[in-house]
């Protein structure tokens, strides 16, 4: 694609970044077909070939953000499924990052859109809020008919009543900093992330992780000051405060890392291991955190990953249970990440099952199913059509976002890749399969797993 910056444009970082990005772009139009919102919409702007064109234009004529350039790119997704399929090797993802900082400085917002974005800003990353928060969606539940029917916020406020539990979980013991130490022989040393929601919605993932890992002689550590990767806001245009996150995490790790040491960072939540793996591109230009991010990122593994490492020991119980494996976006296409979870599941004695339009996204997105509720739902459904057609016993995936999306639209139980995997090993039966009544199902364990 041919560009028109002028050299001053080009002295900006971001800009020269993202020129050379719509440079690749040959306009082969082979994105349109994995597009989520494309296939439902329908309108060449709500795909991501159409939103190069708007960004381009955007950026080039250096003026405020269009509200028409701002509504089409909200409706994306970001879930990168163009990237996978581009031919030419268009980095979409720091495409539409920049684009989103740039809406954020140069475009006013409505005061609703403002108020909504401000308060998920300021609740999400931070667990403690967030907690409150959710005990009040939890309260609200029996009048969400009322407050989606309130003018102007209520589908969007009646879509955060519906994703909220319908009881908070307990808080984790294990959810604060130290270190767990490995049953027997050292084998290994890693760091976890703990992150913003995933331990208030469902503490239980980073347990199991912790108890696999520990259980194949691997120390895992829960470093002070560590918290949201910055992933959330980063992906609303907020850049300021995504790397602030981003640097109190390498922070962290880096002290560990300069100090005992790490083989890796851990992490079970594939939205976050996305923007973890791209510190490195964010600090580019710092002088004080380049060479930091780097690090970070080059060590920064899904839990499945870096269980693919280990040799996992044999199941110490069977199922005949059959999985639809939902792969996460962020997981196949932000960090191409296919086969590793399966392998896996298939070594652990779990029939596994591949879902049709796996490529497609469920609707969460981070943020997304808050902000767009109404395109979220329709990926919802069409993602619930398509894992029920399969004819699972149960869903794993390595998201929260996605557990919980999808968890609003079937009543097949849902549970994460390591909680499966830890129960195989010799962990608990996972807290969802418990309530959906597993454990008449289960032939007799094999061994005592040791622990």
């Amino acid at each position: 694609m041919q560009t028109n910056f002028t050299p001053d444009q080009l002295k900006d970082p971001a800009t020269a970044s993202s020129e050379k990005i719509l440079r690749t772009c040959v306009h082969c139009g082979f994105c349109t077909a994995t597009c989520p919102t494309y296939l439902l919409l329908g309108d060449e702007l709500d795909s991501p070939r159409g939103r190069i064109y708007l960004i381009k234009d955007m950026l080039e004529s250096g003026k405020p953000a269009s509200a028409e350039v701002v509504k089409h790119i909200d409706r994306c997704l970001s879930c990168l499924s163009c990237m996978t399929t581009c031919p030419s090797g268009v980095h979409y993802m720091h495409l539409v990052d920049h684009a989103r900082a740039y809406i954020e400085q140069t475009y006013t917002r409505s005061w609703h859109d403002r108020l909504l974005r401000g308060l998920l800003a300021r609740i999400l990353p931070y667990p403690k809020r967030f907690r409150v928060a959710m005990g009040a969606a939890i309260l609200a539940k029996p009048f969400k008919g009322l407050i989606g029917a309130l003018p102007v916020l209520g589908t969007r406020l009646r879509a955060m009543i519906d994703l909220a539990p319908t009881h908070m979980p307990a808080h984790s013991p294990l959810d604060q900093p130290g270190t767990f130490k490995a049953a027997g022989e050292r084998r290994g040393r890693v760091a976890i992330l703990s992150g913003c929601a995933q331990p208030v919605l469902e503490p239980g993932f980073n347990e199991a992780a912790i108890r696999l890992l520990n259980r194949h002689g691997i120390d895992v550590v829960q470093p002070k000051g560590e918290g949201c990767c910055g992933a959330l806001v980063h992906h609303m245009g907020r850049e300021e405060q995504g790397h602030a996150f981003a640097k109190n995490n390498i922070d962290a790790w880096i002290a560990e890392m300069d100090g005992e040491g790490l083989d890796a960072i851990i992490i079970t939540a594939s939205g976050c291991g996305t923007t973890i793996k791209d510190y490195g591109f964010m600090f580019r230009g710092d002088p004080a955190y380049a060479e930091k991010a780097a690090r970070v990122s080059a060590i920064a593994k899904d839990i499945t990953e870096y269980a693919l490492t280990l040799d996992l020991i044999e199941p110490v119980r069977e199922t005949d249970f059959v999985v639809a494996y939902h792969s996460a976006c962020s997981m196949q296409h932000g960090q191409a990440i296919r086969t590793e979870p399966k392998t896996l599941l298939k070594k652990a004695g779990f029939i596994v099952k591949d879902v049709p339009e796996g490529h497609i996204c469920c609707g969460s997105a981070g943020t997304y199913n808050l902000l767009q509720p109404e395109i979220a739902n329709q990926l919802r459904a069409r993602k619930v059509a398509n894992i029920e057609r399969t004819k699972p016993d149960l869903i794993a995936t390595g998201n929260i976002g996605c557990m919980t999306q999808i968890g609003k639209g079937t009543e097949i139980p849902i549970v994460h890749t390591v909680e499966l995997l830890d129960w195989a090993t010799g962990g608990p039966m996972p807290k969802n399969l418990e309530k959906a009544g597993f454990q008449a199902r289960l032939a007799q364990p094999l061994t005592i797993a040791a622990e």
